[in-house]
């Protein structure tokens, strides 16, 4: 019998399981848009101000603020204001219920995993046991040509 690790997170917060739910979505929402990815990865380590981030994109400043708003709503982002300007940092927690949600699923990719891994082992078994057949036998004792 194997013992196979898990992460099970409880909620001792009472928090309501539709509302969990909703929020889950709205992460996976937000992680959905390749542009909100890439603020995200942006923002990994450092605060930037939203005119920095919309630098890198081919898209107006009020598309990428409108994206960092989808972000800020989520959770994963945190946006200070000083008058007009605005800088954003990343808030990762949010993205820890997803991981959690997904990881409940790594089973069957470990399951895949385990079967690639017989199948290589048994392919690489065959190939040894084809080569040390195929390799000539050696006689005991050297032949010696008869004599006529």
């Amino acid at each position: 019998m194997t013992i196979q690790p898990t992460l099970r997170v409880v909620d001792h917060t009472g928090q309501d399981p539709d509302l969990a739910q909703a929020r889950l979505d709205q992460v996976f929402f937000a992680l959905s848009d390749p542009v909100r990815r890439e603020i995200l990865e942006r923002l990994d380590g450092q605060a930037l101000l939203v005119s920095e981030l919309a630098a890198s994109f081919d898209i107006s400043l009020q598309a990428v603020s409108r994206h960092i708003q989808v972000l800020v709503r989520t959770g994963l982002v945190q946006q200070e204001r000083t008058g007009r300007i605005s800088r954003c940092s990343l808030d990762a927690g949010p993205m820890l219920e997803a991981a959690v949600w997904m990881n409940r699923y790594s089973k069957y990719w470990q399951q895949q995993f385990d079967l690639l891994a017989a199948t290589l082992a048994d392919i690489d078994e065959r190939k040894a046991q084809a080569s040390v057949s195929r390799q000539p036998r050696k006689s005991a004792a050297p032949r010696t040509p008869r004599k006529k």
